[in-house]
């Protein structure tokens, strides 16, 4: 079945504790410390495969967990890494934890880390020093990212084609390309997107044919709603129109509305018209048809095209017309990659810190300090003293101080208490 939206749930691993442990042989019984780090939890990747065309398997399996870094162990020995877990998705996925958009996977092979492990805990050789010969401490793994994800596909086509339905759009896919799609003559025949790859003269380009439209799309009427996305990344329009309509004009505008209050405003998309089905009809009528509409959309006669796909006829100038747009378009976008100016890389003021305070405790906040936090072993006096002396000596204690902290006044950071 295919499928374009779906939402998971994503849990990296947890990073390994590390070991507070020293050195003992029968010839040394004070050996030093020689605890390891804890291993890297493992990640959650999304990565774009060419091999999958929808997001189906994401309909049934809904939990995605990643491996644990294992504690470290004694001989300074490192604990073994959790594996990732990658999530295969087809091209044009895009990736989102509420509506913010983490990451958008376009080319096969491209891929984004969304869920980030863990960090292993540093083990007690770590904090060896010359006035610290024998630290009693080690630091535990930090917990791994857990996120709810919405995976949302968008097809990556060149050009699109839209249309009301039974337009026609399915048997010009059919005719251009190698693409098979169902083909009836009655509505909506199409209920999923098809793409074929369209080769026209020395260059190739990707075709889509979108599910037909109707009026009322763009608020979720008919099935326009949940393929208009597909059409936002298509670099070119053709809009298909049946000659055989009594009002080609408003089934133009039907589709051009559509496309202008969806969510994104589709109507500035460039396009060319084609006037379908031209071999049911007398050529006087394919003439008028083709007038009636340069009239009204004043646009350029080349971008207005009459065809008959079964007999095969306008079909090599349509594309070309199509590809030379591409050719246009393509050149535009060079020309701005290279006068696009140096990204300036700003302070990240997430390593900042605050405090306040509620009836009962201090509350300290901060990506950094928190972090520290995370890591403690409050159980562990020296891994305790430790933290202490990094509030201390980042100004926290001072602010703490100045609000009205006292000795053993309750101060809590990242979801832990002590006692100052």
């Amino acid at each position: 079945m295919f499928t374009d939206i779906a939402i998971i749930k994503a849990q990296a691993g947890k990073g390994g504790d590390g070991l507070v442990s020293f050195h003992r042989t029968r010839g040394n019984a004070k050996g030093g410390p020689d605890g390891g780090d804890g291993g890297k939890g493992g990640s959650i990747i999304v990565r774009a495969s060419h091999n999958t065309s929808t997001l189906s398997r994401y309909r049934s399996s809904k939990v995605f967990g990643a491996e644990n870094g294992q504690q470290g162990s004694g001989n300074n020995r490192h604990g073994k890494n959790g594996l990732d877990v990658t999530l295969f998705v087809p091209p044009g996925t895009i990736v989102k934890e509420g509506t913010e958009e983490i990451a958008d996977l376009v080319y096969d092979g491209q891929e984004a880390i969304v869920c980030s492990g863990g960090d292993g805990g540093f083990g007690n050789a770590h904090f060896k020093s010359s006035i610290r010969q024998s630290p009693n401490m080690a630091e535990l793994g930090e917990l791994g990212e857990a996120k709810d994800l919405t995976l949302e596909l968008k097809l990556v086509a060149d050009v699109g084609l839209v249309g009301l339905p039974n337009a026609g759009k399915s048997t010009l896919l059919s005719m251009v390309s190698a693409a098979k799609p169902e083909i009836a003559n009655y509505e909506f025949t199409t209920l999923v997107p098809n793409l074929g790859v369209v080769d026209v003269d020395d260059k190739s380009f990707l075709l889509a044919d979108i599910p037909g439209l109707i009026e009322g799309a763009s608020q979720g009427k008919g099935l326009g709603m949940e393929f208009l996305r597909h059409i936002e990344r298509c670099k070119i329009i053709i809009h298909l129109v049946d000659v055989n309509s009594p009002d080609i004009v408003k089934d133009y505008e039907t589709i051009r509305s559509e496309l202008r209050n969806y969510d994104v405003d589709l109507s500035s998309i460039p396009f060319i018209i084609a006037i379908t089905k031209t071999e049911t009809v007398p050529e006087d009528v394919v003439k008028k048809a083709v007038t009636t509409l340069t009239k009204h959309t004043k646009i350029s006669s080349k971008l207005v095209h009459s065809i008959s796909a079964v007999r095969e006829m306008g079909l090599i100038s349509l594309m070309r017309e199509a590809n030379s747009l591409l050719q246009e378009l393509e050149k535009k976008v060079s020309k701005v990659e290279e006068t696009e100016e140096i990204p300036v890389i700003g302070l990240n003021e997430n390593l900042g810190w605050s405090v306040d305070k509620d009836e009962e405790k201090y509350f300290v906040r901060g990506e950094e300090v928190e972090r520290f936090a995370r890591r403690t072993n409050y159980s562990q006096s020296d891994g305790l003293r430790r933290l202490k002396h990094i509030l201390k000596k980042k100004g926290v204690y001072k602010e703490l101080r100045r609000i009205g902290a006292e000795e053993g006044d309750t101060i809590s950071i990242a979801s832990k208490d002590f006692k100052w």
